[in-house]
């Protein structure tokens, strides 16, 4: 009996695993739209377009009122799943065409890799835009366990076909095979189908889950039909004049729509509670027929693929029962590069990036404490672009912007119409309400009261100041001086102040000169004939696997290439 008792003392206590007493981790849902603008979404202030699931999500959660994305959808979304800059990644000149034999590089290791070596499964909803070229480069090699949707950039939504400089063919996926059997379905309804479908199997049971639901909406399709949406959809906004923007604004409404429907399949399936829902645009709008498409900034400057804030400032917002400070809008600086160190720590994986000094490697800076608890963010820098092709660049540190150069020699550096119905009382509150995620919000205690409502959208709803004795008009050329706006109190950039401050903007030239020092080339490459879908069964496909196998010369004297 001596001997057991003495043995007893001798060998370790067992000690209780540290996962089993750690709360669950939280299921995490990423739903990006495609060209939103930042006057598109009613917990900004328009009254226009009917958003009332994404606006009940933002008032029972947080709205990010300074939240910045990229100018333009493949460098916003490079950022995204790699935490750093796209100067960092070589992805941050324009898009990354279908014909490209690029994509965002193998060696970056991404957020749904991240999240799995966490214990995540993750899946993806969508359009993709990171490359193609070679099956490596697609998201069932890359941390996704599955995808349906698209490799490019557009398509038409509703057959499927994406049309680029003159090439035209089916771009529709099924993890990799060509899902010609979705021919005919809306692209909206077809994201969303499949979201529902991933969230409905999925086993809580064995682990956390990670959805990326990449909306088509709002960016434009075809040419032929630039604006595809059900008729019946746009009938519904008859009170939307301009017929384009209407169209567009249907299209809009149909992802809202799809967001209560997610939101409505996670109460369902008993995993609301314990999931992060994080809604995002991947650029700003494009406005007044740029692109063929009819978003609205107001008031904000500029559009897609510009760097005034119509271009790099978002529509974003975060909920979860996590959060402890709800129901606020949020002012301090996030950039969507944040997101990959955010969720990471979101889901406990912080001390694994502390310990491969990854945190290092990174640009992006987790806020999940000025989330959660409200504390001041670390993020005081954000540098929106540097493109030396086109020779435009921003950055803001603090309240501070500085703009250099411009994009279409200056042709989309307005402001830009519609501005929308922004009278309050033309707002539909009781659409909030009656909502599917109202009142998943409401069954969880969540929805704040009506007046609580106005209180939100109106500290969210951005205005111009109209006059100042200070400043003077910035005409951003590419041989211009570069301008210097107060973002905080101008966030419409009417009035530059480089002549009043020239030692701030002499401090921020010196950092984006230092920040440009760590650039990496642009990744871009000439389209690859050998690309063209007719080769393909007239299918955008990975070229790049079959270039043993490619016969003829089509596209020009290209036989000798093969």
């Amino acid at each position: 009996m001596l001997f057991l008792v003495l043995l007893w003392l001798v060998l370790p206590m067992p000690i209780p695993s540290e996962a089993a007493n750690d709360p669950p981790k939280p299921h995490i849902i990423f739903i990006l739209a495609d060209d939103l603008g930042f006057n598109d979404v009613g917990f900004h202030g328009s009254a226009q377009i009917p958003t009332p699931n994404i606006d009940a999500l933002a008032y029972s959660g947080i709205i990010l009122n300074r939240y910045y994305v990229a100018p333009i959808c493949t460098p916003s979304r490079s950022a995204l799943m790699t935490g750093k800059y796209p100067i960092h990644t070589g992805m941050q000149h324009t898009v990354l065409y279908a014909a490209e034999p690029r994509g965002l590089p193998l060696k970056e290791k991404i957020l749904p890799q991240y999240l799995n070596d966490l214990g995540y499964t993750s899946h993806i909803s969508g359009k993709w835009h990171l490359g193609h070229w070679k099956l490596e480069y697609t998201p069932l090699f890359r941390g996704f366990s599955s995808h349906v949707g698209f490799w490019s950039g557009h398509h038409d939504y509703n057959d499927h076909t994406a049309v680029e400089k003159n090439l035209w063919g089916l771009d529709m996926r099924n993890g990799t095979d060509v899902a010609y059997n979705l021919h005919g379905q809306y692209t909206t309804d077809v994201i969303t189908k499949h979201s529902v479908s991933v969230i409905a199997n999925h086993d809580a049971a064995k682990g956390p889950l990670f959805l990326y639901v990449a909306h088509a909406a709002g960016h434009s399709g075809n040419p032929y039909n630039p604006l595809p949406v059900p008729d019946d959809d746009v009938m519904k906004l008859d009170h939307i004049l301009h017929y384009k923007r209407r169209r567009y604004a249907a299209m809009v409404a149909k992802m809202d729509e799809s967001v209560g429907v997610i939101v409505d399949q996670l109460r369902k399936s008993n995993m609301l509670e314990n999931s992060i829902i994080i809604f995002s645009s991947d650029n700003g709008g494009p406005a007044q027929g740029f692109n063929l498409n009819f978003a609205s900034n107001y008031p904000l400057r500029g559009v897609k693929n510009t760097l005034w804030e119509g271009g790099v400032r978002a529509a974003g917002l975060v909920w979860s029962p996590l959060l402890e400070k709800r129901q606020r809008v949020v002012d301090e600086t996030m950039h969507i590069s944040d997101w990959l160190p955010t969720l990471i720590e979101a889901a406990g994986g912080i001390p694994a990036l502390a310990n491969a000094n990854l945190s290092q490697s990174l640009d992006g800076m987790s806020i999940w404490q000025t989330l959660v608890h409200a504390y001041p963010s670390p993020r005081k820098t954000v540098l929106h672009n540097i493109d030396d092709i086109w020779g435009s660049a921003a950055l803001t540190v603090g309240d501070w912007k500085m703009i250099q150069g411009t994009n279409y020699n200056g042709r989309w550096d307005g402001w830009y119409g519609p501005g929308g119905e922004r009278d309050p009382h033309l707002y539909d509150w009781n659409l909030v309400l009656k909502s599917s995620s109202g009142k998943a919000m409401t069954g969880l205690k969540m929805l704040p009261s009506r007046a609580d409502q106005q209180r939100l959208r109106e500290t969210a709803t951005v205005t111009c100041q109209g006059q100042s004795t200070q400043g003077t008009s910035c005409v951003a050329t590419a041989f211009s001086a570069p301008c210097l706006f107060h973002v905080r109190d101008d966030p419409c950039e009417q009035f530059n102040l480089a002549e009043q401050y020239p030692k701030v903007l002499d401090l921020l030239m010196a950092e984006l000169q230092h920040i440009n020092s760590t650039a990496v080339p642009p990744s871009n490459q000439p389209d690859d004939p050998r690309a063209s879908p007719m080769y393909f069964n007239y299918t955008w496909t990975n070229f790049g696997d079959y270039y043993g196998n490619i016969k003829g010369a089509v596209l020009g004297d290209i036989s000798s290439k093969f």
